[in-house]
């Protein structure tokens, strides 16, 4: 009897079914991404690159805002064309029939965080030609970031009522992930290589509010579904022991953080230097009125004050913030009103955004429009002060030397030099500035921390070598 009776070996293995992914929208919608290819890949599917490679096509789309959703549908439109196989999942998932009316030719469409209804249609356009073969292939979770960097997402939905925000619409309440859970797969990210976790979620603040912050094992000891001591944990993670040392600490960014009181108790592990000197808080607007009409959180004034008691105790703390301009309602007082704020809270980092109509929003609804020349022209004012802010910032940050993580090294030029970008702690990737370094040695690579002497800087980045 031989090896390939034994065995029962087929004259051939069946190739892989092959899925293509585009992936739209912010950070959350790219752990969905990961998470749906990391399911799909356990069912015996291979990934494509491309169009023609993919026997079926899934587009993650974006909903948010009504130029997203024209993004979704042209992204949508391209599947189409190229392949001709689309599945289309996500926030715009909600809006099927306009997705079908546009595109009738879509095989299925399932809304955000539906994995069991994608991956079953998935199974359906392209049914899994797994067999004792494919199954002997350990699973492996599936990134669609470097290697260096990922995303912690610890909650889903949100429970706040944003007049301009439909997101508790498409991603529904708070629902927040267990806390050992989350620590496992922050631990499991690390010792693969992961030297910066970007925390992530609709309400980071909120973290366990929705399960009454219950407690949970782990290492031995109680830890609370909270941020704070979600944050706390997270500062004891290392990095593994290797032959160049190890054991240091991963940067630990976060992010959607709303400024309530327990946040004050996180910026000690900053200056402790186990959690990045970074917050991310969406402030949206200053003036009380145009708070009050977005119900949000109106005490801008406090805010002023925790900033400075921040700073007092964290030096090196960065503060990143997005703001829109344009609402309905606001009129040029409560424009200058917001300037004005910005002037005195120095912000390091700023985004802003000219007010959109989304459709199922309350601020649909409200009186005072302001018209789209008058948007334009004040977001081109905050921009001009919030870049001037920024430049006299980074400005300051000149002949200091400062950690820094690389995400890519250049290829060396006529003279066999070469270069490399990476970011300060100040910097999260894709929406923050860059650090970009001049003469580094060839042994560098990514995801490496490194000293660097700050020589320069614009109104965005700054330049250095490595001291």
């Amino acid at each position: 009897m031989t090896a390939e009776t034994l065995f029962k070996i087929p004259a051939r293995i069946p190739e892989q079914r092959k899925v293509g992914m585009v992936s739209l929208g912010c950070p959350k919608a790219l752990v969905d991404s990961e998470r749906i290819l990391t399911r799909l890949r356990a069912d015996g599917y291979a990934m494509s690159a491309d169009y023609a490679g993919a026997d079926v096509v899934l587009v993650n789309t974006c909903g948010f805002l009504d130029s997203a959703k024209e993004e979704s549908l042209a992204a949508i439109g391209e599947a189409i064309a190229e392949n001709g196989r689309v599945i289309v999942t996500g926030c715009m998932g909600n809006e099927a029939e306009v997705i079908r009316a546009r595109f009738p030719a879509v095989l299925a469409v399932t809304g955000a965080h539906q994995y069991e209804a994608l991956v079953e249609a998935v199974h359906e356009a392209a049914p899994p030609t797994q067999g004792p073969y494919i199954d002997l292939i350990p699973q492996m979770d599936v990134k669609l970031t470097p290697r260096h960097y990922s995303y912690l997402k610890i909650s889903e939905g949100c429970n706040h009522a944003c007049a301009f925000c439909i997101i508790p619409t498409l991603r529904g309440k708070l629902a927040s992930r267990r806390i050992d859970a989350v620590l496992r797969e922050a631990e499991k990210l690390v010792a693969a290589g992961t030297r910066e976790l970007l925390v992530i979620s609709q309400d980071t603040s909120a973290y366990g509010v929705d399960v009454r912050h219950e407690e949970r094992q782990w290492k031995g000891h109680a830890v609370r579904t909270h941020m704070t001591d979600l944050a706390r944990e997270l500062g004891g993670l290392r990095t593994p022991a290797n032959e160049f040392g190890g054991g240091q600490v991963p940067w630990v960014r976060m992010h959607y953080v709303y400024p309530y009181p327990h946040v004050d108790a996180v910026i000690p592990l900053m200056a402790e230097g186990l959690l990045t000197p970074y917050l991310d808080i969406p402030f949206q607007h200053a003036s009380p009125k145009v708070l009050k009409a977005m119900k949000r959180p109106a005490n801008e004034a406090k805010v002023l004050e925790r900033l400075k008691s921040w700073r007092e105790i964290c030096p090196d703390i960065a503060i990143r913030s997005s703001f829109v301009v344009g609402f309905p309602g606001e009129t040029e007082d409560d424009f200058k009103y917001l300037l004005d704020w910005l002037e005195e809270a120095q912000l390091d980092r700023v985004g802003a955004f000219r007010f959109e109509p989304v459709e199922g929003a309350q601020a649909n609804a409200l009186p005072d429009p302001v018209p789209e020349a008058v948007k334009e022209e004040r977001y081109a004012r905050l921009m001009e002060v919030t870049e001037r802010i920024s430049a006299a910032r980074l400005a300051a940050k000149i002949g200091r030397t400062l950690p820094v993580i690389i995400d890519e090294v250049g290829e060396p030029d006529e003279d066999g030099d070469l270069g490399a970008t990476g970011r300060s702690q100040a910097d999260a990737p894709e929406i923050d500035g860059q650090v970009l370094l001049r003469d580094v040695p060839a042994t560098l690579k990514q995801g490496d921390v490194v000293q660097v002497l700050i020589e320069e800087s614009d109104a965005h980045d700054l330049f250095g070598v490595i001291a």
